[in-house]
């Protein structure tokens, strides 16, 4: 997972923010972007369903609305700049590094309007199809500095488009590296917003979860088998990653899109752990931590608690099935026991009887008889990357087969 890059990441931005190739805000044409991105993603069924309570019934079905769901402002911000970004390089060359954000029909908008995306070959971006001159748009989660480096070297000019609260876990990384923590990533190592992250801090260890970070706390407390650990944490660590030296101060960071519960759960632990080894006189030359949770995602997961505990037959959670935050929404619907459907369009609910969807951790596949006879109770959210008109897709179609 590491990458060669600037020593001091953070004079490297400094310098980045100072570039007249380089760009945090948009170029002046809010209002016409804002007009297509309401006629494009905003939804009047939507609207309606907010005004009555976040509940609508027709017939046989009453929909139940998550309070908060759908695009947060960081991915709002993110469309609207790409959009503003074709708009003032009408005839340049426009690539986005990755996604813009993790759903599919915005993404295909954007290349019919004639941005590329930079493609994957052999688990490796490749960058020697952008020339020099080029506009780059980073996208949503960031990229990594040794990308930006390379952008900026070869004279593109540079949409940066990540998230503010992505950039905020940047900052308590580079935190850690300046006192000489080694920071802990609550995240998935392969993750775009990850890799960026981890490309700033010094020595780093990504975990994926409660299990592994309980794993390492052992490791701190009472050592191990050092061939292990690295095998188990293969590609989720820095470059000569050594836990018998690296763990002895730590930093608590996370991808802003993991389970609020789970970071906090994660960030206690680590907390104790250090706690327990070297005593509290000693706690915070050991062990650092920042809040780093993201507010929206905090907000879509906090209104998903509050949604199960309704009497529901059946959820549908629509976002990109690549998307993170999407996917531990699911969990929550899952662990309360509701038939969950995760799909990322209308397009997945291909008829009254069978649906398509990805459940959790496996593979696309087909349900049949999901949609139950008789009055139906349905709960449904979105992800952060969602767009209000995605949703209304699903609700109508749900409507349709059940006042047929």
């Amino acid at each position: 997972m590491s990458t060669t890059q600037t020593t001091d990441t953070k004079a490297f931005k400094r310098a980045l923010n100072h570039s007249d190739n380089y760009h945090r805000k948009g170029f002046g044409h809010e209002a016409e972007v804002a007009g297509a991105m309401q006629t494009e993603y905003q939804s009047s069924l939507i609207q309606l369903i907010r005004e009555q309570g976040y509940q609508l019934t027709r017939g046989e079905v009453t929909l139940h609305l998550a309070e908060s769901f759908g695009f947060c402002w960081g991915v709002e911000r993110a469309v609207a700049m790409a959009y503003e970004t074709r708009q003032h390089f009408p005839t340049e060359t426009i690539w986005i590094t990755n996604e813009i954000i993790h759903n599919p029909g915005v993404n295909d908008r954007l290349r019919e309007m004639g941005v590329k995306f930079i493609e994957v070959i052999e688990g490796a971006k490749d960058f020697s199809v952008v020339g020099q001159g080029d506009v780059v748009i980073l996208p949503a989660f960031g990229a990594s500095v040794s990308e930006m480096q390379l952008l900026n070297d070869r004279g593109c000019t540079i949409v940066d488009t990540t998230c503010p609260w992505v950039s905020k876990v940047w900052n308590s990384v580079e935190k850690h590296k300046k006192h000489d923590y080694t920071s802990i990533i609550h995240g998935k190592y392969k993750h775009e917003e990850t890799v960026a992250t981890s490309s700033f801090a010094g020595k780093y260890l990504v975990v994926l979860n409660l299990e592994q970070a309980q794993y390492v706390a052992d490791y701190i407390l009472h050592g191990g088998d050092r061939s292990e650990f690295l095998a188990k944490f293969a590609h989720a660590h820095s470059a000569d990653f050594n836990p018998d030296i690296d763990l002895v101060r730590v930093g608590v960071a996370n991808q802003t899109t993991m389970l609020k519960s789970e970071t906090e759960a994660l960030g206690k632990l680590f907390e104790h752990t250090m706690l327990q080894k070297y005593g509290p006189i000693e706690l915070n030359q050991h062990f650092m931590s920042f809040n780093t949770i993201c507010d929206a995602t905090q907000e879509r997961q906090d209104a998903m608690f509050g949604l199960v505990d309704k009497t529901l037959d059946l959820m549908i959670v629509i976002g990109g099935f690549n998307s993170s935050n999407t996917t531990h929404l699911q969990e929550i619907a899952i662990e309360r026991g509701i038939p969950s459907y995760h799909i990322d369009s209308s397009d997945r609910i291909l008829s009254a009887d069978c649906i398509e969807h990805k459940p959790l951790g496996a593979a696309i596949t087909q349900t049949e008889h999901w949609l139950p006879a008789g009055k139906l109770n349905v709960g449904i959210t979105s992800g952060a990357s969602t767009p209000d008109k995605a949703v209304e897709a699903v609700m109508e179609k749900i409507l349709a087969f059940k006042t047929q």
